[in-house]
């Protein structure tokens, strides 16, 4: 067992115990509960037959004892419910690190980037996902973020910063699994709350605008108790006071009434975000100590008064707002005699006015801080993983012992890479199933991971900030008359487009082509892939080229030209085997993934056929 598993194991075993012990305590509550109950119903049924002091204080000894034993149990539940979520966060971390994808959650890209190229091409997304290694992410701006530090890369710098706070994040296993417990609890606040929580955090007061309105609502209350004060007394005629009730009542159920309870449901109708959003603040707040992207965090959440604190006072305000969803037999007179929800609105605007301007920079700081625990959960899970270097002085990609970081570690097989230097590309080849897919997707996951500032699945790697540009995974779509070669040609025109805008002084592209131009006959093919390879590397782009078709990989195409003249650049040609086995009533073919250079010399299509029972016989297959 490997040692995050182990530490997963021990921290499950203790919280499985802890959820145990807080159960029992919680039914035994529970039950001395009922037995209280019934002896305050049977306290009061004595207080009400037998008159004396003693039958009251029996009665509020009981009724005391019921609302501690209430308060308790309440207390205990919560506890359970605690440990509960920790056995969750303890079960997913163990499903990581076995790469058991069923027993893991889905993780559905974020609104607006489940069409991105990348999305589907390196299984970012979805189940089974990269992102499924990851930690959880709650609210709406941490999925953003992480999303958005996963499809682009970071300039060297930042790549740095958010390294050493994964670092720091990777040891606070505690920390780690707080945010995660109330990650797991926020889920359930979409984008479309938080936007709208935040415009009108955003927006303008209205009650604070209209003092006469304001002063209204303020004084006629007091009117209201003067007169009843004043008609008690005997000062003034009887039912004065009504008329300022009155007053009180047109005020309250007329338009300024209804643009109350409007202005209540704007800001407190998505109120999942008061949750557990106030919680994961409170631990950004108390955020680990030891790097400076992390001090940041805590500066920003601190700004405004403290986002913890705030939130809290919001809290507060939206249970006194609820008041008006009570019993009308009790609201109304509230209303009519206090104005309450004018005194609410008004608390309400003072904290848009003070702490509404801090709002969107203290989910925008929660969100960042998400995406870095994300990313230490990854660290934690994976602690022979290497962080790589990104540089600006590095020409091309370079890695030692790379691997697909979706693949157990039972199971996969590493390899030294090198993708460039300018002027040149990766050209692997092989058979079927040896393995091209998987290299130019590990290539792809882990120039994802560097760029975001996690550690990658390798024991080294150094590459530049690049545009990484896909075809790897490229479907045709029915409902828009397009046919898959169409589709690849689409999409290979976008990453020529990346490579002469990187040619102009933007970021360099390193691209991935998964069985180029694919879906067209093969003369034709290999025309238009020797133009296209030739014109990425002449603009200076860096990537990797997989096919299975050794015509296509050999002289006159991709394999021996040169650069320039539309040729197929410097390509450097690296291949993946396979080994056939014969036995006398069995045969299998066996592949064992390690990367040699030069072309292939083999193919295993008919030798494939042949093991499913289809096609040439086994001898004619073995020719």
């Amino acid at each position: 067992m490997s040692a995050p598993a182990a530490a997963y194991e021990e921290r499950l075993e203790r919280h499985t115990a802890e959820r145990a012990a807080a159960a029992a305590r919680s039914r035994a509550l529970g039950s001395a509960r009922l037995l209280v109950f019934a002896g305050l119903v049977a306290a009061g049924v004595w207080a009400e037959q037998v008159p004396g002091p003693l039958p009251f204080a029996v009665l509020a000894a009981v009724a005391v004892t019921f609302l501690a034993l209430v308060a308790a149990h309440a207390r205990v539940r919560r506890r359970a419910r605690w440990a509960a979520d920790l056995v969750r966060v303890q079960e997913d971390g163990l499903a990581r690190v076995a790469r058991a994808w069923e027993r893991l959650p889905p993780r559905p890209a974020p609104t607006g980037v489940d069409d991105h190229h990348l999305a589907a091409d390196l299984d970012l997304f979805g189940r089974p996902a990269l992102a499924q290694l990851l930690g959880p992410t709650g609210t709406p701006a941490g999925r953003r973020t992480l999303a958005g530090w996963l499809l682009e890369c970071a300039q060297p710098g930042e790549v740095a910063a958010r390294q050493a706070a994964v670092r720091v994040l990777a040891d606070s296993a505690a920390w780690r699994d707080a945010m995660a417990v109330h990650a797991h609890r926020a889920a359930s606040v979409t984008r479309a709350d938080a936007e709208a929580f935040l415009d009108w955090a955003e927006a303008e007061p209205w009650l604070t605008r209209r003092p006469a309105l304001l002063w209204t609502a303020r004084l006629l209350p007091l009117v209201t108790l003067v007169l009843a004060g004043l008609e008690l007394a005997g000062v003034l005629e009887p039912s004065l006071w009504m008329l300022s009730l009155a007053a009180a009542g047109v005020l309250a159920l007329g338009p300024a009434g209804k643009r109350v309870e409007a202005t209540f449901d704007r800001a407190f109708g998505r109120e999942g975000i008061f949750h557990e959003i106030p919680e994961l603040l409170t631990l950004a707040a108390d955020v680990p100590e030891g790097a400076a992207r992390l001090e940041e965090v805590r500066a920003r959440v601190a700004g405004g008064g403290g986002a913890p604190r705030a939130l809290g006072r919001l809290r507060q305000l939206m249970y006194s707002a609820d008041v008006r969803h009570g019993p009308g037999i009790f609201y109304v007179p509230l209303v009519l005699l206090t104005l309450w929800p004018f005194h609410v609105l008004a608390r309400l605007e003072r904290w848009q006015a003070r702490c509404g301007p801090h709002a969107r920079d203290w989910l925008d700081a929660l969100g960042e801080l998400e995406a870095l625990a994300a990313l230490a959960a990854l660290a934690h899970d994976n602690p022979g993983w290497g962080y790589p270097e990104v540089a600006a002085d590095a020409g091309w990609l370079t890695a030692e012992a790379l691997g697909h970081p979706m693949l157990p570690p039972a199971v996969r097989v590493d390899n030294d890479v090198e993708v460039g230097p300018p002027g040149t590309f990766l050209l692997v080849t092989g058979s079927n199933m040896s393995g091209k897919s998987t290299l130019l997707r590990a290539l792809g996951a882990n120039v994802v991971l560097a760029g975001a500032g996690a550690p990658v699945c390798a024991a080294r790697l150094r590459m530049p900030p690049v545009e990484l540009r896909t075809s790897v995974h490229v479907e045709d779509s029915l409902t828009e008359g397009i046919s898959f070669f169409m589709a690849q040609l689409r999409r290979v025109r976008e990453i020529v487009a990346a490579a002469d805008a990187a040619a102009e002084g933007g970021p360099r592209v390193c691209y991935l082509l998964d069985e180029i131009l694919a879906g067209t006959n093969s003369a034709e093919r290999r025309v238009a892939a020797t133009r296209v390879i030739g014109h990425l590397v002449e603009r200076g782009a860096i990537g990797a080229v997989s096919t299975h078709d050794l015509e296509l990989a050999g002289e006159g195409a991709l394999g021996g030209a040169a650069g320039g003249g539309g040729g197929g650049g410097g390509a450097r040609p690296v291949h993946f085997s396979e080994t056939v086995h014969t036995a006398a009533d069995a045969r299998a073919m066996s592949f064992d993934y390690r990367l040699r250079p030069g072309v292939a010399t083999s193919t295993n299509a008919l030798k494939l056929m042949a093991l499913v029972g289809l096609g040439p016989s086994a001898a004619d297959a073995d020719q």
